[in-house]
């Protein structure tokens, strides 16, 4: 099959997938937060996920999977690659988390599902997708640390670019599912600690690294 007819049908996977995506608060308590990741090498998937404490951020689980590279890298479609083995990871931790940030876009994405999101509706747990690189929209760039701007695409806001670290580039929050706006930001907020990336998904980023250097 073509590459551009397969993309085709994939664009109606997330379409329907769209249909059931929950962009309001549906959690209460937040205890858990956690962080999920991918690396690659030798046509390998290395997905991490860690669990934290959503209070003191130190380090409650972590679980790691290896998969075969099964989808090539196509910018809006992610989720075919990514997807999979973050769920399978996902699948192995003992202690869940309430909200699961994710290192990609949420609803910043020109359909509107980005990995986030379709993590969050194929688990049917609240996602937040955080992003090193802006995908969709528009914004005035951050300059001073804890600055904040809006994220517009298609006439109405769909995350916040913030500048986190100085010397670095903003990153780039957008609710996933079952996650308001507000809450999105609000979340990924309190997991900061002086690093560009959120607590979460810094730790997984390193372990994801780690398991490709095995």
């Amino acid at each position: 099959m073509a590459l551009k007819e397969k993309l085709g049908k994939l664009e109606f996977i997330q379409k329907g997938l769209k249909k059931d995506l929950v962009l309001e608060d549906d959690f209460s308590q937040i205890r858990m937060v956690g962080g999920a990741d991918v690396s690659y090498a030798g046509g390998l998937a290395y997905s991490a996920v860690v669990v934290l404490d959503y209070g003191d951020m130190q380090l409650i689980g972590e679980e790691t999977s290896k998969s075969k590279i099964t989808f090539p890298y196509v910018p809006s479609f992610l989720s075919f690659r990514e997807a999979p083995p973050i769920t399978k990871s996902v699948s192995r931790l003992k202690r869940k988390p309430n909200v699961l940030l994710v290192d990609g876009h949420g609803i910043a994405h020109p359909r509107g599902i980005g990995l986030a999101s379709h993590v969050g509706v194929l688990l049917d747990i609240p996602t937040i997708g955080v992003a090193k690189n802006i995908l969709v929209g528009d914004h005035t760039a951050p300059e001073v640390v804890g600055e904040v701007s809006e994220i517009i695409y298609n006439k109405r806001q769909v995350g916040f670019a913030v500048k986190t670290r100085k010397g670095s580039k903003p990153i780039f929050i957008s609710p996933g599912h079952k996650v308001s706006l507000e809450s999105s930001f609000l979340i990924v907020k309190n997991c900061l600690r002086g690093h560009r990336l959120p607590e979460p998904l810094r730790l997984a980023h390193t372990l994801s690294n780690q398991a490709k250097n095995c």
